[in-house]
């Protein structure tokens, strides 16, 4: 009796353990869930990879090897913290959704994959491992398995992979070429000219014309083949299918016609319809590129560090300024924007924004720390091994962690178009050319082609992506940094906006600071002052530049309990900053009503407050008096009320003032607006405000000259730019307008260019030059459209 082989992994299999799942044999269980995994998500086609698809390839056998050494695994993480490890690798193969499918899954398929996320335009996928649970040599050889074999190369990892794509390139030069020829060949065809020569070597160009044609046929439209068929054997009708189907059509009348000397067939227009479609491809990538590489680093984080200078100076500059050997100050709450090495003597980081994990990890003096980490508790102090990693931040603001979950509308629609629209569009085409087959079977060809061709909707779902990928290009360069091109949707549906008030509608760069209470003495100034130096609220860091320069000191201890106040032990003596009641001041109700005040208090006694006039941004009043009319708007504080009289006198009647509120307070006030069925979009300074931030529908963080980066929001505005608010919500409004007269000028084009096409009034040939025609203006109208509302619209 022949032994019995499992279905996934290829292993003979042990009759008692045989399990039998859709009529197939498979060893354990594990080999039958992937096999669900694969059959329930259409990716069965996995199987036709090799005879045992489940074993490791033998022409990879050994070849990973190198990767059970340590030393060559640590070159190639990019993150490595105790038994959490971080990789990213290169996935030539990687084409498709099913492509981003299955390696997005990585972890059904093994245990010590935490998660994996694709980078399809890079064709990387980032995957996030248990270090104690499966190695990388054993990730590798399972990608290799399922037909994604990683390029790994140490050189590359070490100086930067720099290989291009350019197969389109080489497509389109090929049916450029033979396009140009065959045109050429085909002139006394067309004039139908009777010379004995021509008539005599006929058939001789007709042959040269033909075999002209295959590199177009075969090469150049290669991926429309290729992606109809995966789609088809996918149960989806994708717009690659009337395409290919119109391609070879086309060729086979044509053969057929040369064959038996009917004509010379449609060579030229075939050649021609390949490199329209083609140029029309490259065009759409080349925009693509274009908003991508506009959107950069610089445009996604505004967010500043403090670098130590001579004589331990500190000045906040740009993160992307940063460069290789700078001493860098990093306060309670701040991300750690690069890698470094740590110089003060330890140091609690928080990678959960890098792995998810919220245990906080200890470092000593001398040990790697990584870009991504939250410092938390006291300063510390660390010296740059590598500028900023643009890629890398970038992913963390895009984790999934940090993702809210939002309804796609205009993704839902172009969807819903695109589903309906190909078995409508074969349909037509079947329709006409039956119709007219019967009257004249040239005609009925031209007919059956041209529609294919004419009615392709990719200009109808480039419209969405286009509009919002221009008009987040257009913010970016005004200092409004967004997430994704899905926040402008969000934002032009928001009814109501809630502001925090200190630091948000109010400067921590300017403020009246008077102090009241036991005079300082210098070296109680010298703890005030290094005790406020690791916080990243508002009210201190007015106070620490307030506060005349003095010492720094080493800080041994350092708490800062949200919503109340620091702690800090300095040279054994304890530092208490904050509230009255945090610091144990005596209450006086009605001086805590009008000013917001910072208490000092050292080892158990009481010493005085700092009391804070607030300077209101520049346009505030201004602000508020545009939004009014379209928005309930909301101030929302953790101060007390001694502002409110101020707050009424220069914003609009009817804003809505709510003082005291802690931070959970402020999330559970933001929640109670969307139960009564409010879109919220919340406007606050990133550090007390994470919670209510992520919480609202939009969370926008104004952004001083501090590290306030937080992935809970969606978007990061520049400080001085606060006064453009309504500007930048007026425009994500006319963006989905928009939209919507792109969608509506895309299908008028099907529609008409459909109805030349079913009365044989359309060649072939015009179809394939129409279809990158349209894809051309649709881009030029969103972006005509995007720019004039951006340059009419007035804050």
């Amino acid at each position: 009796m022949d032994a019995l082989n499992c279905f996934h992994c290829g292993l003979e299999i042990v009759k008692a353990d045989e399990i039998v799942f859709d009529e197939r044999n498979f060893c354990c269980n594990g080999c039958k869930t992937v096999y669900e995994i694969f059959s329930v998500n259409d990716m069965t086609c996995y199987y036709d990879f090799e005879n045992s698809p489940g074993a490791t390839p033998l022409d990879i056998q050994g070849k990973y090897d190198f990767l059970d050494n340590d030393q060559i695994v640590s070159k190639l993480l990019e993150f490595e913290e105790e038994q959490t490890a971080i990789v990213s690798l290169s996935i030539p193969h990687i084409h498709c959704s099913s492509c981003i499918w299955i390696l997005e899954n990585l972890q059904k398929l093994e245990k010590g994959i935490n998660s994996s996320q694709v980078n399809f335009n890079q064709k990387k996928v980032r995957i996030v491992y248990d270090k104690s649970a499966v190695g990388l040599q054993s990730i590798v050889l399972l990608l290799s398995r399922i037909g994604y074999e990683p390029y790994i190369s140490l050189e590359n990892y070490e100086t930067g992979t720099k290989s291009i794509d350019r197969s389109l390139t080489y497509k389109l030069g090929v049916a450029f070429f033979c396009f140009g020829n065959i045109m050429l060949l085909s002139f006394p065809e067309y004039f139908e000219v009777g010379e004995f020569w021509l008539d005599t070597y006929k058939p001789f160009f007709r042959g040269l014309i033909f075999a002209m044609s295959l590199p177009a046929f075969l090469y150049s439209a290669s991926g429309y083949y290729v992606s109809a068929y995966k789609s088809i054997k996918a149960g989806l009708l994708n717009i690659d299918v009337p395409i290919a189907l119109g391609i070879i059509v086309m060729f086979v009348r044509s053969l057929f016609d040369i064959t038996f000397d009917y004509g010379s067939g449609f060579f030229d227009s075939l050649t021609g319809l390949i490199f329209f479609m083609l140029l029309g491809k490259s065009f759409q990538l080349k925009t693509y590129n274009f908003l991508s590489f506009e959107r950069d680093f610089k445009s996604y984080f505004p967010i500043a560090i403090t670098r130590i200078g001579q004589g331990n100076s500190e000045e906040s500059v740009p993160v992307y300024e940063i460069e290789k050997g700078d001493r860098l100050l990093i306060r309670n709450q701040e991300l750690i924007p690069v890698d470094g090495i740590l110089m003060s003597e330890n140091a609690s980081i928080d990678y959960s924004f890098v792995t998810g994990e919220a245990v906080p990890v200890t470092k000593k003096s001398g040990d790697k720390i990584f870009a991504g980490g939250k410092q938390m508790g006291k300063v510390i102090e660390m010296q740059v091994l590598h500028s900023v990693s643009q890629s890398y931040l970038t992913q963390l603001w895009s984790n999934d962690v940090f993702q809210k979950t939002v309804e796609q509308k205009h993704k839902s629609i172009t969807d819903t178009i695109s589903r309906y629209f190909t078995p409508i569009l074969l349909l037509i085409a079947f329709v006409s050319f039956g119709y007219w087959i019967f009257i004249d079977t040239k005609t009925a060809f031209n007919v059956f082609t041209a529609v294919l061709i004419v009615a392709c909707p990719c200009a109808l779902a480039l419209t969405a992506p286009f509009t919002l990928g221009n008009v987040l290009r257009i913010v970016g360069k005004q200092k409004m940094y967004l997430k994704n091109a899905l926040v402008i949707e969000q934002l032009a549906a928001v009814d109501s906006i809630v502001f925090d008030k200190t630091g948000t509608i109010t400067t921590n760069k300017k403020a009246a600071i008077s102090y009241k209470g036991k005079e300082l003495t210098s070296d109680q100034l010298v703890l005030v002052k290094n005790g406020l130096r690791a916080s990243n609220h508002p009210l201190s860091r007015m106070l620490y530049d307030f506060l005349p320069d003095t010492e720094a000191i080493k800080v041994d201890d350092f708490i800062e309990i949200t919503g109340k106040g620091i702690q800090a032990t300095i040279k054994g003596i304890l530092v208490e900053m904050g509230s009255a009641a945090f610091c144990g001041a005596e209450s006086n109700e009605e001086a805590e009503l009008k000013n917001t005040s910072v208490h000092i208090k050292i080892n158990e006694v009481y010493i005085g407050a700092f009391e804070f006039k607030n300077q209101y941004r520049e346009g505030l009043e201004h602000l508020f008096e545009n939004l009014k009319g379209n928005y309930q708007l909301t101030v929302l504080s953790g101060d007390n009320e001694g502002e409110r009289e101020t707050l009424e006198r220069i914003l609009p009647v009817g804003t809505d003032l709510v003082f005291n509120q802690k931070p959970d307070e402020k999330l559970e006030f933001i929640k109670r607006l969307q139960d009564s069925g409010k879109n919220v979009m919340m406007v606050g300074d990133g550090l007390n405000d994470a919670g209510a931030l992520a919480q609202s529908n939009i969370g926008i963080s104004i952004s001083e000259n501090v590290n306030v980066f937080s992935p809970a929001c969606d978007g990061i505005l520049e400080a001085n730019e606060f006064q453009k608010l309504n500007y930048f919500l007026q425009l994500s409004k006319k963006s989905m307008f928009v939209i919507k007269m792109s969608f509506g000028l895309s299908l008028l084009y099907n529609v008409v260019g459909l109805s030349f096409a079913v009365t044989g009034n359309l060649l072939p040939l015009v179809a394939a030059i129409l279809m990158p025609l349209s894809t051309v203006t649709i881009v030029s109208f969103v972006s005509i459209m995007s720019n004039y509302y951006a340059s009419k619209i007035k804050g």
